[in-house]
């Protein structure tokens, strides 16, 4: 994204291309294809129905109108719209950096306040901030799956939980880790993700935080598929916020690694997905024992019966 956008006497044009979650993730941190463009277009990505959530949308703002090879290096960005004409419109002048970075507005969920660079220092006095920015990973803590996790760890040890050895299966950023290492600070906590970068992302994320690197083992796995995981085990919490699909086919394999009496965070899933995911993990003894619900999308908190 580029960090200077001159608007006086600009002219605006906006190009909006669907895309999936995953190109959109890939747009957000440094995008190589842009970075010899001048004047750089300012690149947007949004969800527009959390009922679809691979259904998401690129919108691209430039201070130019659009020429037919500049149209074709866009549309290269999201390979899935191939085939889709994109739709280009003249707009109003304004500044479309600022107006890009208005969504990461801090967020509040229990005592967790998570920022931006352009919002740091403004948490509540008694908040646990976290600094986290839009990047190539998901999980900045303004989807409300990321949300609901953070309340769940939040009501989990305001109600006396404590745990001494924490997975976050599909890290992301690192924020829920890090979450989980504030509320409970004597725990060996190791996180995980299928994407390399995201454990890239989540080491960049500690340094940001003031988090030694240590502090936090970061593995990049396929689900519980890692010898890391395999020898930190068993643990009594596990965190995944994936998607349900992966969640269902995951049950086996969490059961095995956790202790007796484990509890479970379960998102990424959707309402009318729960009772699926439910029924998976109730095959291996855990029952649901609290929920979180922001919109269409509850976050589950599980716990292994004897």
């Amino acid at each position: 994204m580029s960090a200077e956008w001159q608007t006086q006497g600009a002219e605006s044009w906006k190009i909006t291309l669907p895309c999936t979650r995953a190109e959109s993730e890939e747009l957000a941190g440094d995008v190589p294809a842009i970075a010899g463009l001048e004047p750089q277009p300012v690149l947007m990505t949004s969800e527009p129905d959390p009922d679809q959530p691979d259904a998401w949308q690129l919108d691209v703002y430039l201070e130019q109108k659009p020429d037919a090879a500049l149209i074709e290096l866009l549309r290269g960005l999201v390979p899935s719209a191939a085939g889709v004409a994109p739709v280009i419109e003249r707009i109003e002048d304004q500044d479309w950096v600022t107006i890009s970075q208005a969504w990461l507005e801090p967020i509040q969920a229990g005592r967790f306040h998570v920022h931006t660079a352009a919002h740091a220092g403004n948490a509540p006095a008694d908040a646990i901030a976290f600094h986290i920015e839009a990047s190539r990973a998901f999980g900045t803590g303004h989807h409300e799956t990321t949300t609901g996790c953070l309340m769940m760890l939040d009501q989990i040890e305001r109600a006396g939980g404590a745990f001494i050895n924490i997975a976050d299966i599909g890290t992301g950023t690192g924020l829920l880790a890090f979450a989980a290492r504030t509320l409970w600070p004597h725990a060996r906590i190791i996180a995980s993700d299928i994407d390399p970068i995201s454990i890239d992302v989540t080491a960049e994320n500690m340094a940001a935080n003031d988090i030694p690197a240590d502090a936090i083992a970061l593995v990049a796995a396929d689900g519980m598929d890692d010898p890391a995981l395999v020898a930190a085990a068993p643990y009594d919490l596990i965190i995944a916020n994936i998607l349900a699909g992966p969640l269902i086919e995951l049950a086996p394999s969490f059961a095995r690694a956790s202790a007796p009496g484990a509890t479970i965070i379960l998102a990424g899933l959707l309402a009318s997905q729960a009772d699926d995911v439910l029924a998976a993990f109730a095959q291996h003894r855990f029952v649901e024992s609290q929920r979180v619900v922001r919109g269409e999308w509850p976050t589950l908190a599980l716990v292994q019966q004897a």
